[in-house]
């Protein structure tokens, strides 16, 4: 297998100095100090997990013998779903918002897992499905928006209506753009059918301080105001320089029943 990029472990990210240590891990609290004095940032910390949940979260993305970590199968229809056997985390998102990228950076400890990135929008017409040991499975499900798969919304809605194992959907969104208007067709189709949800805003390496802040800030406001199913802390990740991949994981952990008690830092 591959070697694990650097900083795809917590040991490797504790070796920095402190501040960019916290930039790994909690790209979000980073921000808080360029916000005006009085802006509320409670909901940059409702996940504050400390370092011993940080670290059970990574060992169960880490494989070893007796912990495998297995690509399954991938569908096109439910009836080829493997059976929903354990808790499960599925990812959408806008094709090219960075998801198989992502994908395989919370992977990167389990370097056999083949997680398949294209530089074409629109790779991944299937849903796939990972297997974490005996814990819970993962499902990288296709881009919407531009070059879906024309049975997209099929696909997705009845794996969204039926699936009776989802824990939790990660709507990716990219932190250079902001929500577009597919990403508000995904937001409806979810607090219609009420699945609870978690926004991830992705490429943060990629955008500006200042375009990150006011994309972060006006997502924030809006599941404030437009949403009840949405979890109200936003996710920062870099799939590039790992932050945020590490608070991910455990949040993943932390949705399957898989780390029950999560004590703040």
């Amino acid at each position: 297998g591959r070697a694990s990029p650097p900083l795809a472990a917590l040991s490797q990210v504790l070796r920095l100095e402190r501040s960019r240590r916290t930039g790994i891990v909690f790209p979000l609290q980073k921000l808080e100090r360029y916000l005006a004095p009085g802006t509320d940032t409670a909901r940059f910390r409702l996940f504050q997990p400390g370092l011993a949940a940080l670290q059970r979260a990574e060992a169960l993305f880490r494989s070893d013998r007796g912990h495998p970590i297995d690509y399954v199968s991938s569908a096109v229809r439910m009836d080829h779903a493997p059976p929903p056997a354990l808790p499960e985390v599925c990812f959408i998102g806008r094709s090219n918002v960075g998801k198989s990228s992502l994908i395989r950076a919370l992977f990167s400890l389990a370097p056999e897992v083949e997680v398949r990135v294209s530089k074409t929008p629109g790779h991944t017409k299937k849903m796939n499905f990972f297997k974490v040991g005996k814990y819970f499975t993962l499902v990288d499900m296709p881009g919407y928006g531009y070059r879906a798969p024309q049975d997209f919304v099929e696909m997705v809605e009845a794996y969204l209506q039926e699936r009776r194992n989802l824990k939790r959907t990660f709507l990716l969104v990219d932190s250079v753009v902001g929500l577009q208007k597919t990403d508000n067709i995904a937001v409806e189709m979810l607090e219609e059918f009420g699945i609870p949800y978690v926004m991830v805003l992705t490429k943060i390496d990629r955008a500006s301080r200042g375009v990150l802040l006011k994309n972060v800030l006006e997502i924030q406001e809006f599941v404030k105001e437009n949403t009840q199913g949405c979890f109200p802390q936003l996710f920062l990740v870099s799939s590039v320089e790992f932050s945020g991949v590490h608070l991910l994981r455990c949040f993943v952990a932390h949705v399957t029943g898989n780390l029950p008690t999560v004590e703040a830092s």
